[in-house]
């Protein structure tokens, strides 16, 4: 029920902001109309866990900031190398093995992969638990490499590693 009334939150929310008419007719319709879709969605099984993963809200509000961070560093090492001519370019092609299990886990390492600036999630391999990952230099692949991306989406998957 957390679930449901969580989505109506959100998606009242969102009709809010991109209504930009808040006349008390239209704002009662769009909150009757957000209560409804999220009661079909939990009736029809749309509004499940993956689907509206509540409890990932407070988690994402540290993996988040660390992301973007993480694209910072990344922006100025790949300017670094385009600029710096005397820096060799080291693309790197390899696999990386992970742990993720969930969808939600796989899909947000895989895209917080090609998120980062010099590296690119260019295939995923579900049986063997394994991504295929292009780096634009050595250091890009080796941070991957040493596992602190897979560690913090695993905490923000709620595997506490």
């Amino acid at each position: 029920m957390i679930r449901a009334a969580s989505l109506a939150l959100f998606l009242f929310a969102f009709w809010l902001l991109m209504s930009g008419h808040y006349t008390l007719w239209l704002i009662g319709a769009g909150l009757l109309v957000s209560i409804g879709i999220a009661w079909i969605g939990r009736v029809t099984g749309f509004a499940d866990e993956e689907g509206h993963p509540v409890e990932r809200i407070v988690a994402g509000l540290g993996y988040w900031p660390w992301l973007a961070v993480e694209i910072i560093k990344s922006s100025i090492g790949v300017a670094r190398v385009i600029l710096d001519v005397r820096r060799p370019v080291a693309p790197e092609f390899f696999e990386l093995p992970t742990g993720r299990k969930s969808v939600v886990g796989a899909v947000t390492y895989a895209n917080s992969i090609t998120l980062t600036p010099g590296t690119v999630t260019v295939g995923i391999d579900r049986e063997r638990r394994l991504f295929r990952v292009h780096a634009l230099s050595r250091e890009a692949a080796q941070d991957l490499k040493d596992g602190g991306m897979e560690r913090r989406v695993a905490r923000f998957e709620g595997e506490g590693r």
